[in-house]
């Protein structure tokens, strides 16, 4: 398993990221403000719109360093990656199986079922440290919906009606969603899941930090050789990278939601760190990114067991550990990808 590294963000849109003697360089009005050594940096994700220098570019391409570049209000606009890694019979195998129905059927029910009992999860720890301050019956109703129905996952002989039945458990989870929320209801609630822009200051880091997750499990999945944009349970569509997203449905409210209900609990994140736009668009200020970056951060640096490996490592690593579990189910052509359920 590989040394966790960090990833940084360049949230100043008036940075400017360059290489001098192995270290990144942010420089602003041409002033040195920062620097680190290449060799600590995983990813470097940049909200600036003054960009990076050629000599940098083509550093992080050699050094399988992942280099996204995003807008003020954390849409994806860009990537730069090097040339394709690992084993070209690996992708080959992947492109097989994705066009071996029953494969990517059987590789679906796993994520759904995995990614619903995961669910179950943060409701149920929701009940058990917050019993005298949650609505219990509301989370109860629905853990045990699901406690009830994820077997039915594996009835499905239809994708599409797979993809229905994951929908209709998420709307059952948002709907009790501002249950977990402890503090500040009246500025911190949620009605469903929105996007494209979100409407509201939950959804908005909901939305921001899903996208962060799936940066790293892109750079993961390219790091063993693997294609991001072909998947098994998402379409592929142009610019999408399917793959990415089937690995972290299970990640998603185990890691993302737990944080942003924990910014919102502790009271580390406040409406100021938010702007409301013409059309009710919700976005954050720079303030309130370092925020929940910083807690994403932190989070990605507690230490679990790893269901599938048996070691003990940091959430930060992960993306690597998925990527390489799936990497080896195709390369020798085990019938299941082992999925993370947590314990």
């Amino acid at each position: 398993m590989r040394k966790l590294l960090n990833t940084l963000y360049v949230q100043n849109p008036d940075a400017y990221l360059s290489l001098k003697n192995e270290n990144i360089v942010v420089l602003l009005e041409d002033e040195e403000k920062f620097s680190i050594p290449l060799v600590n940096i995983e990813n470097i994700v940049s909200f600036g719109y003054r960009g990076v220098s050629p000599a940098l570019m083509g550093k992080c391409c050699e050094n399988n360093i992942g280099l996204y570049f995003m807008s003020s209000n954390g849409k994806f606009l860009a990537k730069i990656t090097g040339r394709t890694r690992g084993n070209s019979t690996t992708r080959m195998r992947q492109y097989e199986l994705y066009k071996d129905k029953k494969w990517c059927l059987d590789f679906s029910k796993d994520i759904v079922a995995t990614k619903i009992y995961n669910t179950r999860y943060v409701l149920n720890r929701s009940i058990r440290d917050n019993k005298e301050k949650v609505d219990v019956s509301r989370l109860i109703e629905v853990s045990d919906y699901i406690k009830n129905n994820i077997s039915h996952v594996y009835d499905f002989e239809d994708i599409d009606a797979l993809r229905g039945f994951e929908g209709i458990v998420a709307r059952k989870y948002f709907e009790v969603f501002n249950d977990m929320i402890l503090k500040k209801k009246d500025i911190f609630n949620i009605q469903g899941r929105n996007k494209r822009p979100p409407l509201d200051y939950v959804n908005c880091m909901l939305s921001y930090l899903y996208t962060i997750l799936s940066f790293e499990f892109i750079s993961a999945i390219e790091t063993v050789g693997l294609d991001p944009s072909v998947g098994f349970f998402h379409e592929i569509r142009p610019g999408r990278n399917s793959l990415a997203l089937d690995l972290i449905e299970p990640f998603r409210a185990y890691l993302v939601d737990r944080v942003v209900l924990s910014l919102i609990n502790l009271g580390q994140i406040k409406k100021q760190h938010f702007e409301e736009k013409e059309g009710g668009a919700i976005l954050m200020t720079d303030e309130g990114r370092t925020i929940i970056l910083n807690a994403w951060q932190e989070k990605k640096k507690e230490i679990l067991r790893h269901p599938n490996i048996d070691e003990k490592i940091e959430i930060g690593l992960i993306p690597f550990a998925e990527a390489q579990l799936l990497s080896r189910t195709i390369r020798e052509r085990r019938e299941s990808y082992p999925t993370f359920i947590v314990k």
